[in-house]
């Protein structure tokens, strides 16, 4: 056995390390539950479980992998190779070198652990904030186990999942038998250094993971606790055994997609629309800044109708404005599954938004002079299209520096941070292409005009007022 297997960081206190077990499952159960048409390969929108294990431990968190690896070693490297997504170093561990029940194998990954361990299977999908929690949760000499309420789909009794007995959120014992009481182990398990150490050394069967028997063991004293999934919607898991376990965990990740800033609108029907059009642009192989640029152009292309003037183009150009707030939700749906967020994407995305939103003003308001030239107050249009653009834009570098000043300092008072959490969350929002299709549908664009140049100018007093007090603070 190798002396080092990873490079000592003495800077990783805290859950900071996951070994991953692609192989076998955390609780030593028999192989043929898990072998089913599910592998550490099968794609889950688009990108393997091993891989996107990998990804969500990273996204949350986590700062070095080592994986646990059998005969599948040279697939599993190369599916993780594919890109640059990957920034965390991971180390590969052959069982054949470093069995599983072997003493000495816990003892020297022990030593390289500071503080705590993250334990994990491949054969499930579960939401990045599940872990986060994990890891402020963590106490010393304190386990936790990760479970969930027994929703499995009329599964047979031999393939049936390890139950665990809980009181109090304290671990009592794990047992095969089914009860409908009892909550179902995942295959998440976080130990302290100390667990896997010589200290620990059980009697396990060949080729198995002593985390069990680790667990019944500290759960006599009391020094394991239970998190279950069901205590919040944001901390889910869904095994993936077969294909239509793979449905449901699409349909979960899909459901926790959420963009930052959302309404009441994008929240309830957005939303709902944009996860087809994000399906297609997965199978089709868009990326983000792509799609990005398409949700432009057809703004830009509805910004250009509502410039004819007409009440048809203008209710082709509100439908088209609506399809673009559709559009624009998939960016960001598209780089959260793929695990493709950049700054780049997020400052393109923010500022193509803000661009198609200012050429939307000043098309409705040509469209308005149009229809009103040779009138004495043709003028009108051109006046608030020019207040709405001009009061767009300095909104957009407001909300620019409010996100700049929460992201670095935080704000000075809990007013400001409740005032300012508030504005852009349910003021800047896509809601309004629904106001604008209204108002074209009963031919009153113009009146939203003068609604778009106050709003745009009281927004953005207000924000110049939430953020005066930090205004100081280097951003």
């Amino acid at each position: 056995m190798s002396e080092s297997i990873v490079e000592k960081q003495t800077d990783l206190q805290g859950l900071s390390t996951a070994i991953l077990l692609p192989s076998v499952s955390l609780f030593g159960e028999p192989a043929e539950l898990y072998a089913d048409e599910a592998g550490p390969l099968t794609s889950v929108v688009g990108i393997g479980l091993f891989q996107r294990t990998v990804l969500t431990l990273q996204r949350a968190g986590i700062r070095q992998l080592m994986v646990l690896v059998g005969p599948e070693e040279d697939q599993l490297r190369q599916a993780l190779g594919k890109g640059s997504r990957v920034t965390i170093p991971v180390r590969w561990l052959p069982i054949r070198e470093f069995p599983l029940d072997d003493p000495r194998t816990w003892d020297t990954l022990a030593a390289e652990i500071r503080g705590f361990c993250l334990l994990s299977g491949v054969q499930g999908v579960f939401a990045s904030p599940l872990i986060e929690s994990l890891r402020h949760e963590v106490q010393e000499g304190q386990a936790i186990v990760v479970a969930r309420a027994d929703n499995a789909r009329s599964r047979p009794s031999s393939r049936s999942s390890l139950r665990l007995k809980v009181q109090a959120g304290r671990l009592l014992s794990i047992t095969s038998k089914g009860d409908d009481a009892a909550l179902v182990a995942t295959d998440l398990v976080v130990l302290p250094a100390g667990f896997m150490s010589s200290a620990g050394h059980v009697e396990v069967e060949t080729g198995t993971v002593p985390i069990r028997r680790w667990l019944e063991r500290a759960a006599v004293d009391g020094h394991v606790r239970v998190l279950s999934t069901e205590t919040n919607p944001s901390h889910w898991y869904q095994n993936v055994r077969d294909a239509s376990d793979v449905k449901v965990a699409e349909r979960k990740l899909f459901n926790s997609l959420k963009g930052e800033f959302e309404g009441f609108v994008d929240r309830f029907f957005n939303r709902k629309v944009s996860h087809w059009f994000t399906r297609l642009f997965l199978a089709a192989g868009f990326s983000p800044n792509v799609i990005t640029v398409l949700a432009t152009l057809v703004g830009l292309v509805a910004a250009a109708s509502f410039g004819v003037g007409t009440y048809s183009a203008g209710i082709i150009a509100a439908l088209l404005f609506q399809l673009a707030a559709i559009i624009d939700c998939c960016d960001g749906e598209v780089a959260r599954l793929t695990f493709t967020e950049s700054p780049f994407g997020a400052w393109l995305d923010i500022t193509m938004d803000n661009v198609v939103h200012m050429a939307i003003f000043a098309g409705i308001a040509v469209g308005s002079y149009l229809r009103m030239a040779g009138s004495d107050g043709a003028w009108i249009p051109l006046a608030l299209g020019s207040s709405a653009v001009l009061g767009n834009g300095l909104s957009f570098w407001l909300v620019t520096r409010a996100q700049k000043i929460k992201s670095s300092n935080g704000w000075k008072t809990p007013t400001q941070a409740a005032w300012s959490d508030f504005m852009l969350k349910n003021v800047a929002s896509r809601d309004f292409s629904v106001v604008v299709l209204i108002f074209a549908v009963i031919g009153k664009l113009d009146w939203f005009l003068g609604m778009a140049a106050m709003g745009s100018v009281v927004f953005s007093l207000l924000m110049l007022w939430v953020i005066r007090p930090s205004a100081r603070i280097r951003v």
